[in-house]
């Protein structure tokens, strides 16, 4: 690591009106959690799944919900215990201390699903969760577009079997099975209200931010949302990124690339 670099990024910090934070799986992979990369990964994580033969873009896919909900409560239960048992990292609380600071304020953009920013105490209404978020559920069969947050629903899962014991979760409506509200692969159910209105939110602040440096953690390639915004951003409203990644560093020409995890790097930066 470069100290011209980190001096470097250090300024940046320093001289903005406003702190975007967009982050990935990487983000949650110093408190424990894993990021599925690779299908190695995945199975490593879940291996019942392994048995079945499934890749993560296979297990994360709504059609799991009609033809066997025991199973994919048995994956989307298992995750939603453990996130709620995972305390965020350092690095979020120093996190936001910076973005507390900053005269504009700030505002999170994640893939992930799993609510720790909001655990390290980020404003809820200052995060869009674009694929969604575990503790808010709909109706498998959409009968409405009613999104309800459940903090109380706890999956009791048989690990042998890899398969969700006793009640599954159900509409608040129409008593059918219920499930996340998460973005999932070949979805056309998912209900976007609420993403929808955090985007709103955050465009309104995007337009009165001022000077905005981009703190990205842990956007990989294999999904690349979180890079891809956080470069739209950077032309539309010559903001500048700051990519903390150990491993796809890459960055577009005059951006700032610090190849190291997330925690690390907060450490370093602030």
């Amino acid at each position: 690591m470069q100290k011209d670099i980190l001096a470097k990024a250090k300024e940046l910090i320093s001289g903005a009106d406003a702190i975007l934070v967009t982050a990935g799986a990487g983000m949650g992979v110093d408190s424990g959690l894993p990021d599925f990369r690779g299908i190695e990964g995945f199975w490593r994580a879940y291996p019942a799944i392994k048995d079945l033969g499934l890749r993560f873009e296979e297990m994360a896919n709504p059609k799991w919900f009609e033809d066997d909900p025991s199973l994919a409560w048995a994956f989307y239960g298992h995750r939603l215990n453990l996130y709620r048992e995972t305390t965020p990292h350092s690095g979020f609380l120093k996190l936001l201390k910076l973005c507390k600071k900053k005269k504009n304020g700030y505002f999170v953009f994640t893939s992930n699903v799993d609510a720790q920013f909001q655990k390290a105490g980020f404003s809820d209404d200052k995060i869009v969760e674009v694929h969604g978020q575990i503790e808010h559920f709909q109706c498998s069969i959409n009968c409405t577009d009613q999104i309800w947050k459940d903090r109380d629903t706890f999956v009791e899962i048989d690990k042998d079997s890899f398969r969700a014991d006793g009640e599954l979760p159900i509409c608040l409506n129409c008593g059918n099975i219920a499930r996340p509200n998460i973005l999932m692969f070949g979805d056309w159910s998912w209900i976007s209200q609420r993403t929808d209105m955090q985007n709103y939110r955050l465009q309104n602040w995007l337009d009165n931010a001022g000077k905005i440096v981009i703190l990205e953690f842990g956007a990989g390639l294999a999904v690349p949302t979180i890079r891809f915004f956080g470069e739209n951003i950077t032309s539309r409203y010559d903001a500048k990124l700051i990519r903390v990644n150990p491993r796809d560093t890459d960055v577009p020409n005059g951006e700032i690339s610090i190849p190291l995890g997330a925690c690390e790097a907060i450490e370093l930066l602030l």
